[in-house]
């Protein structure tokens, strides 16, 4: 165990692309001054492709290189010797990986970006896994008590956040303006449920602009689709967009989603799902964002969007002011993880 005189020191255990929870939590501990060390959980899936797809397929959802790179973070464990550990989402780290950490002292955390019942994710070796930490952060209220039954130490609600320099307004330059305007946008990819509601969309005459993965798969959405987006492209899309959509992910049990945060980081004018994460994030109907219930609602709330401008900008100003005022930052979501060791430093 670290002594008392030693730094606190953290390790991520999670993706390190400019998009990923895991690069997040990595940029917040290092603007907080903590030494950090972020193992990559895309060398869990590293091989053969047609092997990795069968092992999944097979082997209930099991990365390829689960026991190897279980054991490369014990080492790193091992060396580093951290206050803590922090895993994101369904982390490739086995119970005996957990159970070796825990024996070193450590403090072993998961912040649950997916719901591990979803049927996409489901894998009997992490729920075996889950209840050797010692606290699971969650960012949906739907699993709370499926968490605390599985034999999970301590659960606590944790919603998303946004991270600063990744999210924040960006009006695109005018000699590619044109390509970014639009009327309503979507950031997400192509789940089946969300096919249906962004196709009945398009036929209500909206100019529509899909980035994400596996739009231009369906006829219903394929001239739509731009494809995958980089940070710097999202803030265009979102400052080119008259309205960005946030949908929650059903099969995820999501009361709200990274996007909750994100679009009105960046300025974008909302039309939400109504939840009550949702609700309690945003206030009321027409506070800061707009509601709709159903696919119906959608629509009628989209064309009156669009034909009232004043109202758009004033609903971007104000969920933006509420996300970005209201300690809603990455930085902020791991001083809940860790305590105020995650606060050690000043950033302007």
């Amino acid at each position: 165990m670290s002594g008392p005189h030693r730094e606190p020191r953290l390790v991520i255990v999670g993706n390190p692309g400019v998009i990923h929870v895991g690069s997040h939590f990595d940029q917040a501990a290092c603007s907080a001054g903590l030494k950090v060390t972020l193992c990559d959980v895309r060398a869990a899936f590293a091989g053969p492709r047609w092997l990795a797809s069968m092992v999944w397929r097979l082997g209930g959802h099991r990365p390829l290189r689960l026991r190897q790179f279980s054991e490369e973070v014990v080492s790193v464990c091992r060396a580093t010797r951290p206050t803590w550990l922090l895993s994101t989402g369904l982390a490739p780290l086995d119970a005996r990986a957990l159970a070796a950490i825990g024996r070193l002292g450590i403090q072993r955390y998961n912040f649950l970006t997916d719901d591990p019942w979803n049927p996409a994710h489901r894998a009997p070796w992490f729920f075996t896994a889950l209840p050797l930490y010692d606290r699971v952060f969650s960012p949906r209220l739907a699993n709370m008590d499926d968490l605390r039954q599985l034999g999970c130490h301590e659960v606590s609600y944790l919603p998303f956040a946004y991270a600063p320099a990744v999210h924040f307004p960006e009006a695109p330059p005018k000699s590619v303006a044109p390509r970014y305007a639009t009327d309503v946008v979507f950031l997400g990819g192509a789940d089946g449920d969300r096919i249906p509601v962004m196709s009945a969309v398009a036929r209500a005459g909206f100019h529509v602009a899909l980035w994400g993965g596996y739009w231009a798969r369906h006829p219903e959405t394929r001239a739509h689709a731009r494809g995958h987006a980089d940070p710097r492209t999202v803030r265009h899309a979102i400052a080119g967009a008259k309205v960005g959509l946030c949908l929650v992910r059903r099969a995820n049990r999501d009361g709200h989603a990274m996007r909750s945060y994100e679009l009105p980081a960046m300025g974008g004018c909302m039309l939400v799902e109504r939840t009550d994460e949702h609700r309690s994030m945003f206030g009321d109907d027409g506070q800061a964002v707009v509601y709709f219930d159903g696919v119906e609602s959608m629509i009628d709330r989209l064309h009156w969007l669009i034909g009232h401008d004043h109202e758009r900008r004033r609903l971007a100003t104000t969920a933006h002011r509420l996300i970005v005022d209201g300690q809603n930052t990455y930085r902020d979501r791991l001083a809940a993880i860790l305590g105020n060791s995650a606060r050690t430093t000043h950033v302007a």
